[in-house]
Formats: C-alpha cells, sequence, structure tokens
C-alpha cells in the first residue's frame, strides 16, 4: 500500500482521533479505511464485501456519537472490520480470525467498543432495546443505536425486537444497512423534500416546542401522541406513495439515504441523535462497495480467499486431484436424489451456496426454496411439507440450528415427520470461532424422542446416509457433516440404505476398543496404526449413529475389554461419552470409559488443525489416550 494512502488513519486510534477530524476530511478517511480493509483482506482471508460495503455509515456512527459511553450494537458481525480499525485494533487488523488474534466478530471480550457479541444474525434491536431501557432506568443521556441489515431484517427475531420497541418507552435509533432487500426505493423531489423536513433542527425543534405546549395545556396523552405520530406517518405516505412495516407500528423512520454519502449520513444522524422514541434510519448500500469484483458478485466475494488487491483475481487454487468438500458432496448427491424422487425437496435459511443447494437449485429451482436468515421457519416450514408428503432436505450451518431447537422438537420430532435435518458446519469450523463452532447439536437432539443421528466418518457414508434418510418411514433424521474437504478423491459411490442405529467395524485388537462417530474416526484410524506399530491391539468402531445407539457394539465391547475410549467432535457432555457411561452403567458392565471430545468451554477462532490439536482431538493426541489407558 502507498505511504499517501494511510496518511489521515495512522493517527486515528480512537474515534476520538477521527471526531477531531473537520467533517470534509470524511470521505478521505473513508476511501483509507476501505483500501486498508482491501489491502488486509487480500492476503489474511475474512469476510470482505459487507465490511466494505458499510466503511461510511461506520465513520459517521462514530464521528456522531461519543463511543464507547454510547452504544453501536452491530447485527451480523461481519460487518464490522472497518469497527475494528477505528477503535485501536488498526495495528493488529493482519491477525484478524487467525489463532489467538483478532476475533472474527465484535466482542466485549476483546473491546470496550464491541457492545455485544454478534456471530448470529438478528439480534441487534433486541439486544438494543435492552440497553436502552437499561439507560433510561438509570437516568443516563445514553445514546443506543442497532445497526441491521445484509439480510439479517428476514429473521424473526429482528421483528420480535421491533414489535416491542413500538410498545414501550425507549430512544432507540435502528438503522437498516439495505444493500439487496424487497423494500421499494421511494424517489423524487417530494421524498427529497420530506426526508429534509423530517430530519431539520428547525422541523423538530418547531415539533417539540409544540408538543410541550400541548401537554401543559393537558391536551396531549400518551395515546393522542400515538395518533397524531400516525397521521403525520399518514401524510407522508400519502405523498410519497410509500408505507411501510416501520410507519404501522409507530416508529418514526427516515429515508431512504445514500449510504454511501458520509457527509450527508453525519448530518442526518446529529439532527435526529436528539429526537424522542424509537426511530428507524433507512440507507441504501451496496455490498462490496470500493471493490468492482466484489460490487459484481457479493455473495462470492462474502468471503473470497486470498486474491489480487489490484486485479480482483482470487488466488486460491482448486486441485482436482484433491477431495471434494463435504457440501459439495452433499449437493451433488441431494441432486441425484432428487432426479430419483420427485418428493424430495431442498430448504436452506440463506445459505444455498454455502451448503452447495445450488447445484440442486440450478436444475430444480420449484423444488429448492432459500428461506432467508430465518432458522425456525426453515424447520417448521419442512415440517409443513413432510406432513403433506414430501421428504424435506433441511440444510442448516450446526451453529445456526440451536436457534431452531424449539422448531425441531415441537414441529418435527413430535409429529415424526421424516424432516431430513442436514447440519452442514459440525464440529470446529476454524477462522469463525465460539459463535459458529458446531459443538452442541448432539448434546442437545439426543435427550429428544424419535430422533435418528448420525454423523458420516467419509463422503461415502454421507451419501449412504442421505440415501437412508429418504427410506420410507424414517422419520426426523439428523445427519451432520464437517467443514472443508472430504477425505475420499473418489467419492462418488453406488447408494445403499444403511441398517439405522448399527456401527461398522474398522479394526479389531484385544487390548482396547475405540468408539468413535463421524469424521474424527479418520484421526482414529491414523491413531489406530501408530498404536498398532507399538504393540497395541485397537478394536476400532465407526458408530454411525448417536441415536439410536448400537447395543450390539456396546454390549459386545462391555463383556470384553475394560477400557474403552470414546472420540467425537462435538460438546464432551452429553454426546457419545455420555451415552456409553450410561449404557454400561445401567446394564452393569464394569469399565473405564474415556471420552475425548469438545471441552465444557467456547473455543476461540483458529485453522481447525489448530484447533483441534488445542483441544486434544487430532492424531497423536489420540495415539497418546490409546497407549496411555491400553494396559501396555
Amino acid at each position: 500500500m502507498k505511504k499517501d494512502v494511510v496518511d489521515l488513519i495512522k493517527d486515528i486510534n480512537s474515534p476520538a482521533d477521527l471526531r477531531k477530524l473537520p467533517l470534509d476530511a470524511l470521505p478521505e478517511v473513508c476511501n483509507q479505511i476501505r483500501q486498508y480493509i482491501i489491502q488486509q483482506l487480500s492476503c489474511n482471508p475474512g469476510h470482505f464485501a459487507s465490511s466494505l460495503g458499510v466503511v461510511e455509515l461506520t465513520v459517521a456512527l462514530h464521528y456522531v456519537y461519543d463511543t464507547p459511553y454510547d452504544r453501536i450494537v452491530w447485527d451480523v458481525g461481519h460487518q464490522a472490520g472497518g469497527h475494528k480499525i477505528l477503535t485501536g485494533r488498526k495495528d493488529r487488523f493482519s491477525t484478524y480470525r487467525r489463532l489467538h488474534g483478532l476475533m472474527p466478530f465484535p466482542s466485549p471480550e476483546e473491546s470496550e467498543y464491541d457492545t455485544f457479541t454478534s456471530g448470529h444474525a438478528s439480534t441487534s434491536i433486541s439486544a438494543a432495546l435492552g440497553m436502552a431501557v437499561a439507560a433510561n432506568l438509570h437516568n443516563e443521556d445514553r445514546k443506543v443505536v442497532a445497526v441491521i441489515g445484509d439480510g439479517s431484517m428476514s429473521g424473526g427475531l429482528a421483528y420480535e425486537g421491533l414489535n416491542n420497541a413500538s410498545t414501550m418507552p425507549n430512544n432507540l435509533l435502528i438503522i437498516l444497512n439495505d444493500n439487496n432487500m424487497s423494500i421499494d426505493r421511494s424517489v423524487g423531489g417530494m421524498t427529497d423534500y420530506l426526508h429534509q423536513l423530517h430530519t431539520s433542527s428547525w422541523y423538530n425543534s418547531l415539533r417539540y416546542s409544540m408538543s410541550q405546549k400541548l401537554l401543559k395545556l393537558g391536551w396531549l396523552n400518551e395515546e393522542r401522541k400515538r395518533k397524531i405520530l400516525r397521521f403525520n406517518n399518514s401524510l407522508k405516505s400519502l405523498l410519497t406513495n410509500q408505507k411501510n412495516v416501520f410507519e404501522g407500528m409507530d416508529i418514526r423512520y427516515f429515508g431512504p439515504l445514500d449510504g454511501h454519502d458520509v457527509i450527508s449520513l453525519v448530518h442526518t444522524l446529529q439532527s435526529i441523535k436528539g429526537m424522542t422514541g424509537p426511530k428507524m434510519l433507512h440507507i441504501h448500500t451496496i455490498k462490496g462497495k470500493g471493490f468492482p469484483a466484489a460490487e459484481k458478485n457479493a455473495t462470492i466475494w462474502h468471503a473470497p480467499g486470498k486474491f489480487n488487491p489490484e486485479t480482483g483475481e482470487r488466488l486460491e487454487s482448486t486441485n482436482e486431484d484433491e477431495p471434494l468438500r463435504y457440501q459439495d458432496v452433499f449437493g451433488e448427491t441431494l441432486l441425484e436424489l432428487a432426479e430419483a424422487n420427485p418428493n424430495i425437496v431442498g430448504v436452506t435459511p440463506a445459505m444455498p451456496t454455502g451448503c452447495s443447494m445450488n447445484i440442486m437449485m440450478k436444475k430444480y429451482p420449484e423444488r429448492t426454496f432459500d428461506v432467508g436468515i430465518a432458522e425456525g421457519h426453515a424447520v417448521t416450514f419442512s415440517a409443513g411439507m413432510a406432513k403433506d408428503g414430501l421428504i424435506p432436505f433441511c440444510n442448516i450451518y450446526s451453529a445456526f440450528a440451536q436457534r431452531s431447537f424449539d422448531n425441531i422438537i415441537h414441529d418435527v420430532a413430535i409429529g415424526k415427520l421424516n424432516v431430513v435435518l442436514c447440519f452442514d458446519r459440525a464440529g470446529l469450523v476454524g477462522e469463525d470461532g465460539a459463535t459458529h463452532h458446531g459443538a452442541f447439536d448432539m448434546t442437545s437432539l439426543r435427550a429428544v424422542p424419535n430422533m435418528i443421528i448420525s454423523s458420516p466418518m467419509d463422503e461415502h457414508e454421507l451419501r449412504n446416509l442421505m440415501y437412508t434418510a429418504q427410506q420410507p418411514n424414517m422419520g426426523p433424521f439428523v445427519i451432520r457433516y464437517p467443514r472443508g474437504k472430504g477425505v475420499l478423491k473418489d467419492w462418488r459411490c453406488p447408494m445403499q440404505a444403511l441398517p439405522v442405529g448399527k456401527g461398522r467395524l474398522l479394526q479389531t485388537g484385544d487390548d482396547i476398543a475405540v468408539l468413535s462417530i463421524g469424521p474424527l474416526g479418520n484421526e482414529v484410524e491414523q491413531a489406530v496404526s501408530i498404536a498398532k506399530e507399538k504393540g497395541i491391539g485397537v478394536q476400532h468402531y465407526d458408530m454411525r449413529f448417536l441415536k439410536p445407539i448400537d447395543e450390539d457394539i456396546l454390549r459386545y465391547v462391555g463383556e470384553h475389554y475394560s477400557n474403552v475410549i470414546t472420540v467425537e467432535d462435538g460438546a464432551l457432555k452429553g454426546g457419545l461419552a455420555s451415552a456409553v457411561m450410561e449404557f454400561m452403567s445401567e446394564n452393569g458392565y464394569s469399565m473405564r470409559v474415556h471420552g475425548m471430545g469438545l471441552p465444557d468451554e467456547f473455543i476461540e477462532h483458529g485453522k481447525p488443525a489448530e484447533l483441534y490439536q488445542i483441544v486434544g482431538l487430532d492424531v497423536n493426541s489420540i495415539a497418546t489416550k490409546i497407549e496411555a489407558f491400553s494396559g501396555k
């Protein structure tokens, strides 16, 4: 990066430094922040297009508001790259998403400027409303701003927050960052005039003084205030031919504005900063703004990997001899199954590309449904289709599926409906950290009646489980698999139905038994080879199913081994180890069960290989455990 590009931002180590600059310097600050993000993320991959799209908004917010005393609550935290740069983390931005480096999303553990953990979508309005109410109760003149957008308005929690914000005293400002949403863009001179009128200091001063006079005369109570606000919104709607849900909820609405005009944003924020009551500022932005390739294809450039910042060429090479990603095997297999079975449909909450359901979507768009960031709805929607004879493959990232737990129980499990829940990104996902690790699906769902819970060791097993899940009378069927590439180059195989609740024997040995579930079975196989070289005989089972668990295997192990090791890529408490210990205790087997899984803590971000080594689930750690408890 050229030296002159950092002339302004090199001295900005906090928002207080930003606020020392004259207003007309802000466009250049935005340009330099944008170039800094491009330069850094080109060689240190991370969330890219979203942060570029809100640079001007980020600068305007920190310029107008007294952060960190005033609160900015980010929704979909991958928008917060510029926020991190402005709040004292510029010099560490090269460590973004690396092990022990800057966190991938805002976190109060990292900075006082990060007011709320925001790795999942649609949370900002509810959290910010809570902060606004707390400020009122504490008699603090603290301003609270929720920044929502980038698809988050499709989540039901956002509307729950809006509904509550409209019914209780608060001064919350909600900023809707609209970069690709179905809210009509109103244009024309009257709209511009009304925007200027509604945000001008003259208009709001007049509005305030009139309301105070009416209050003194006893003519303005809460109900009349609501009626006046409704009349104001109705007049605006009449003149602009624009009506939206926010005005219908008595939330004052401003916009839409150009979200890339930083000076206009500053003027608007300054004008509405002192207003009382809930407010909505609607801005239009371009995801990937300032980088042409990202502007043209924001999906690919959401997290593009390494790239050439000058040409926009992506540098991540693909080797045809390497195994496919699990998600691609899922996508190709789903298409095969859908071609053979017309009742199969696909459902995903906003991740058709991320989970490779776009493969089926291209051929069968009428049978593939992207429901937006709405995991609970995705599950219940799938349940409705299953009730009337379709077989939905509902693909949700494991960590996001946590948001649909009640829907899985109430709408799928109780009715024994054949919804195939495909949990992508199970286990440790890597650089996205604690909010994205798929640690809890097995432990949370094992207690739910009628559930079948499975995890494939490799791509062939994934295909066979998918084939099994769409067989008649299956009921709720969970298939969990990891992020990243598989282990088999020749992944395509004839599919067969597997016996539900039955595992398979992979290695025989007399000294110790190892029971694994899921892809970590491949690491166990390598560890078993190490153990054999040391004269240790290992009986290795791939359990395949957590529920129902293979009791024949457990009885054999209970009768023939005094030590057993369980290996799983989920939370240790409540998972495979717990299931094995429960069975052994209930059936009177006296043996030692040594569980290996994710510990009772949230795991930081880093490359998956680094994280599995830290938690003791790499090949060497498994081999060491086998040797330690083998009796040799």
